[in-house]
């Protein structure tokens, strides 16, 4: 006899009997959340884990419906919503401790459900889907090798070119004279809804399929590993200084990084890509510039690096590797 599992917002998992040993999803798309967010002006409601300024500026968009979850605190579990993760990238992991492991996606959820010994069947309708894999990430630098280690690789992501200066201040969006619809981008279930809430907010947001939104994601990750370490390679320079004054090593660099990403990733970005970063660059001329957060920026591609040496290969990125070894950073 096998067991069939159907989810509820009440009591999350009840057992019930039924003979068969598949697994199931059954799901409306009519009540999908990207139709929900295209039929309504209401911003749907979301648990916002992070109290910084990203986290607040997005509950103020809110319609006071929202649950913002601080450091340390649980993340509801019959919430049905987004979840939406505005933290520094080095707490990503608490952030999964704190969230019931059934929210964190579909194979998850089906991964605990087949630690039973019994065979299973599970019955999704939508309105128990949109309690599960409603993770939603505006983390910056490269998260997916962190995705596939936590079994997120299809997680929703934003690309947040918005820029909060400081707490409770209304945010300014990243628009270019290259990208003058805006630059932000979301990905995934629950990326109608992020747009919808951005733009109640007063700011641009576009959806995104997959690989329009990896090139886009990459990109973003060239911008900042470029323009940090040129930038770090000259004292007290900020973002629009690397631009006007050291245009010849931001080139080459961008260059560099741009080739060994679509190289790794079997991708062609879109041309210009050197015009569309420095234009961000002179949007957010007085950014400081620093290396941070290595292991989900510049790790990355150091990381081709360090690949390719080990299979007898040519450094893809030689000019990043002697920049990094220059300022002792590897």
């Amino acid at each position: 006899m096998a067991t069939t599992l159907s989810l509820s917002s009440s009591s999350f998992l009840k057992s019930t009997s039924r003979s068969s040993s598949s697994f199931r999803l059954r799901a409306s798309l009519s009540t999908s959340p990207s139709s929900m967010a295209a039929t309504t002006e209401k911003v749907i409601p979301a648990v916002i884990v992070g109290g910084g300024r990203v986290g607040r500026a997005l509950q103020d968009m809110g319609g006071g419906d929202d649950v913002l979850v601080k450091r340390g605190e649980p993340v509801p579990q019959d919430f049905a919503g987004p979840i939406l993760v505005c933290t520094r990238n080095d707490d990503l992991d608490a952030v999964l401790e704190s969230t019931p492991k059934s929210r964190w996606s579909v194979i998850e959820l089906v991964s605990v459900l087949n630690l039973c010994n019994a065979a299973i069947v599970v019955e999704i309708s939508q309105a128990e889907l949109d309690i599960i894999a409603n993770l939603v990430f505006f983390q910056n630098g490269m998260l997916e090798p962190w995705f596939e280690t936590k079994g997120l690789g299809d997680a929703d992501q934003v690309l947040a070119y918005f820029a909060v200066s400081k707490l409770g201040e209304p945010p300014v969006d990243g628009i270019t004279d290259t990208n003058p619809e805006g630059l932000t981008a979301a990905y995934g279930k629950w990326a109608s809804a992020v747009a919808g809430r951005l733009r109640a907010g007063g700011l641009s947001c576009k959806v995104l399929e997959k690989e329009a939104f990896q090139k886009q994601m990459l990109e973003k990750l060239i911008w900042i590993c470029a323009f940090m370490l040129v930038g770090a390679r000259h004292p007290g320079a900020t973002v629009g200084a690397v631009e006007n004054e050291y245009r010849s090593e931001i080139s080459a660099l961008i260059g560099e990084l741009a080739a060994a990403a679509a190289s790794e990733k079997g991708l062609v970005f879109e041309g210009a890509i050197e015009e569309r970063l420095c234009a961000y660059s002179r949007a957010v001329a007085h950014f400081p510039t620093a290396v941070k957060e290595f292991k989900w920026r510049n790790g990355w591609f150091y990381s081709l690096t360090e690949k390719a040496i080990a299979q007898g290969k040519q450094d893809p990125c030689p000019l990043h590797t002697s920049w990094l070894k220059e300022l002792k950073i590897v």
